[in-house]
């Protein structure tokens, strides 16, 4: 009787994957993940949390956020989340190199359409709850909505959902109030008909 060997790829064989600026690579409980890279609403929404945040940051000088590095959690888990925030406590001990190895404080990641979607939705929460992050911020373009997730119980817990008109507060950022109105400004006519990239 043969048995079936599921083979897991290793953080290693992702990093052999030879470059690839159409595709992003992520690798969850050893298996691949391909996606094209963001399309244009996606990253106009980026640049503007990241604005947002940065300003509360200099004026608080508590952390650093990044936008689009590469996070590792073991062998087998490797992503790039939309934004992350790690506070200066904790920076020197999760960085090495170019990469983050272990959980940053905040992961925010901005949805586009289809698979990725869904990975954002719950593979990507279910790996960030098992490796200890603490805030979890997933951003809806389409319906203008940010739902934040705390770490409570060793469980990524929803704390809120917040429209466009809503304001948005986090206990890493003690005082921060975020209009999401403010991060919703693209400038773009069709907003949700942008979600995806055309790669």
């Amino acid at each position: 009787m043969t048995s079936k060997v599921k083979h897991l790829m290793t953080v290693d064989d992702l990093h052999a994957i030879p470059y690839d600026e159409c595709h992003r690579f992520e690798l969850i409980e050893g298996k691949l993940y391909v996606s094209c890279p963001p399309g244009l609403s996606h990253q106009l929404v980026l640049a503007n949390i990241q604005f947002e945040l940065e300003n509360y940051l200099r004026q608080n000088r508590i952390g650093r956020i990044v936008p689009g590095p590469g996070v590792v959690f073991s062998k087998y888990n490797s992503v790039i989340p939309d934004i992350v925030y790690v506070n200066n406590e904790r920076w020197s001990s999760i960085v090495t190199k170019d990469h983050f190895n272990g959980a940053p404080d905040l992961i925010v990641e901005i949805l586009s359409s289809g698979a990725s979607c869904s990975r954002d939705l719950k593979l990507k929460r279910k790996l960030y709850c098992k490796y200890g992050v603490q805030e979890y911020w997933i951003v809806d373009g389409a319906s203008r909505a940010v739902t934040t997730y705390r770490l409570q119980d060793n469980s990524l817990k929803k704390a809120s959902t917040l429209k466009v008109n809503g304001v948005l507060e986090s206990q890493l950022f003690p005082g921060l109030s975020l209009n999401l109105h403010k991060i919703f400004l693209t400038g773009l006519q069709d907003f949700s008909g942008l979600t995806e990239s055309s790669c």
